[in-house]
């Protein structure tokens, strides 16, 4: 298989391309970003872009994929809703029109177009955009991540809190296995769907979970 992944150097996509290059069934996984990733491996092609509005330029780099895994996110904090659109809903639009196979959305627990919370609805907004699509689109909504294998997070906010809270996992998984994955079950999960599996189109962590076995 050939897998594009969006977003490998962030924590999500850490977790998936790692998954990727250690499973025996995908062949080959290209990478898009705006600066090389420091990641060497004989199935890993890395695309430097900086226009994710337009991938046409690169649209021959990405054909004949088997899967896209849209990775790419952003915290909302201190964003308008204009700032916090193109990377969450008009980037992830264009990657579904020019990479083909399986398309594998990472949202959020939350996401509702119709939710109080701007990053809700953009996310919300995003997933029945490509859930229209006539294609194999999932979208896989994480709620608590724990990095695994040395991964950790571009946002400060963040591994201060996965630093403070790692702890509390073992009660969160028995009392809320809704809501708590990992970023090896994440990545393990969005390869499991581009290798065919069949679930719900709509995977919250409890099912992320189940598929990464």
């Amino acid at each position: 298989m050939k897998i594009v992944v969006f977003g490998a150097s962030g924590m999500v996509g850490q977790g998936a391309l790692r998954e990727c290059l250690l499973d025996p069934a995908v062949g080959s996984v290209v990478t898009v970003g705006r600066s090389p990733l420091a990641v060497d491996d004989p199935k890993l092609r890395h695309v430097v872009h900086t226009d994710f509005g337009d991938l046409s330029p690169i649209a021959d780099e990405l054909a004949d994929a088997d899967a896209c895994f849209y990775c790419m996110g952003l915290t909302s904090a201190g964003l308008t809703e204009a700032e916090y659109t193109p990377v969450t809903h008009d980037y992830a639009l264009e990657a579904a029109r020019v990479v083909g196979g399986t398309y594998v959305y990472v949202s959020g627990e939350g996401a509702n177009a119709d939710g109080r919370a701007m990053w809700a609805r953009v996310k919300g907004r995003t997933e029945n955009e490509l859930l229209a699509l006539e294609r194999r689109v999932f979208v896989v909504r994480p709620g608590f991540i724990q990095p695994r294998h040395g991964i950790t997070s571009r946002t400060r906010i963040y591994r201060y809190v996965y630093t403070w809270t790692w702890w509390l996992l073992p009660v969160l998984r028995r009392l809320a296995p809704k809501y708590v994955t990992t970023t090896e079950h994440l990545g393990r999960a969005v390869v499991a769907l581009a290798k065919g599996a069949q679930t719900e189109r709509v995977l919250r962590s409890d099912e992320i979970n189940r598929l990464a076995g």
